[in-house]
């Protein structure tokens, strides 16, 4: 039986990963230690997700390990050997702000901890498919130069401009400009990753991801904005936007496309292959339309305040360009839209409010 191991397996990516892998035949061991509980605190724990996979996957194997010790890792790796066909690499400190109150402990996570994967991989199972989360960020502020024009609830891209019709590509700089310290550590990771295909002819890829979402999503003011935006909607909780009038645009994307594109790298790898992955034109939104989609799909008005301050390096408008994806992968195609992905996210957001309750 060929094996998946699967990093932050109680995450968004992580368990949408195990499940889809799982029911692929493959067995899944998944590691992942809670951080995002230290990171934002316990109303983002993920524990309740493992407990689930638990209960919920046959062939699931629990570690509650750290991703940055070694020997732990090595330990795993060397158990599964090679029946290892596949590592998703999804643990992550996922917020821009949060790394600047710990720039050791971001760093060592994102950009150490890939090391320690990519390297257990290498020398435990060097065939195997490696498939790792990056982010936008990597491209810094740079999307802010783009020539944007204010319309009435949303910024927009000037149409004349090559990204206009499909998003931004993948020929985007990486360089001078501003990431935040999260985004300089997910460089790191993104470079290594490549490194590790180009360098030693492993099958890598990386994925840059827009703003990932869906009903696994353990939302938190400082990341997972539509997850968080839902619960403070069922929740009647205050929620603050930062800076750019409320109309920054992401693109988003529901967590099983973004992995059903892993599966579709894993049956036909590459080595250090780079694809911008989000929701593209099919499915993006501003914030303050976000905010009247999920006031729709509630119920509920939302409790909102703009604050003028943006957070540091933040994008006023993206949009991933996938045809790299696609014209790589003509098989794979979006599953859910905005809307379809939201009124999932609203009745998961109502049974786990109903199940803390009771």
């Amino acid at each position: 039986m060929s094996i998946a191991i699967v990093t932050g397996s109680s995450g968004l990516i992580g368990s949408e990963a195990s499940k889809f892998f799982h029911d692929k035949g493959m067995d899944i061991v998944g590691i992942d230690n809670d951080m995002r509980r230290y990171f934002f605190g316990p109303a983002s724990s993920v524990a309740w997700k493992t407990e689930e996979l638990k209960k919920t996957l046959k062939r699931f194997t629990h570690h509650a390990a750290d991703i940055r010790d070694e020997a732990a890792m090595e330990k795993i790796f060397k158990s599964g050997g090679k029946e290892i066909a596949a590592v998703i690499h999804a643990a992550a400190q996922p917020s821009h702000d949060w790394a600047a109150r710990e720039p050791f402990t971001d760093f060592t996570i994102n950009a150490n901890g890939t090391l320690t994967i990519l390297e257990m991989a290498r020398r435990h199972a060097p065939e195997a498919v490696f498939l790792a989360m990056s982010t936008n960020k990597v491209y810094g502020d740079r999307p802010n130069t783009l020539p944007l024009v204010e319309k009435e609830t949303r910024w927009e891209l000037d149409a004349s401009h090559p990204y206009a019709a499909r998003g931004i590509d993948e020929s985007m700089s990486i360089d001078e400009s501003k990431h935040s310290l999260f985004g300089a550590s997910k460089v790191a990771a993104d470079v290594l990753v490549q490194e590790y295909g180009r360098y030693f002819g492993m099958k890598t890829a990386v994925f840059r991801g827009g703003c990932l979402t869906g009903p696994s999503h353990s939302g938190a003011e400082l990341h997972g904005f539509l997850a968080y935006l839902v619960r403070c909607a069922l929740t009647k909780t205050p929620y603050v936007v930062h800076g750019y009038k409320g109309k920054q645009v992401r693109d988003n994307i529901h967590s099983y496309d973004l992995v059903n594109a892993f599966w579709h790298f894993f049956q036909k790898p590459g080595a250090g292959k780079v694809y911008n992955m989000g929701g593209s034109r099919h499915s993006h939104c501003s914030m303050l339309e976000a905010i009247s989609l999920i006031e729709e799909l509630s119920g509920n008005k939302i409790s909102w305040s703009l604050s003028d301050k943006a957070r540091s390096g933040d994008h006023i408008w993206w949009v991933s360009d996938v045809s790299r994806f696609q014209k790589d992968y003509p098989g794979w195609s979006y599953r859910y839209d905005l809307k379809s992905t939201l009124a999932e996210m609203v009745e998961a957001m109502r049974g786990r409010l109903c199940e803390s309750a009771a």
